[in-house]
């Protein structure tokens, strides 16, 4: 898999809360970012599997 680069503009608030979330566990902010971007991916993808499994099984 490869990378691409993606650019982003924020306020300095937004920079400053992401920089404390980030220090609180040890990491750059990019890796924070995208950590969150990979969990929140997977939160939804698995709660559209949950849905479509209920939807199959008639789960009201």
């Amino acid at each position: 898999m490869g990378t691409t680069v993606l650019s982003l503009r924020i306020d300095e608030e937004l920079l400053d809360r992401l920089r404390q979330h980030a220090a609180k566990r040890g990491m750059s902010v990019q890796d924070y970012v995208v950590r969150t971007l990979i969990r929140d991916d997977f939160d939804e993808r698995f709660s559209t599997a949950v849905e479509e499994t209920e939807r199959f099984y008639g789960v009201p």
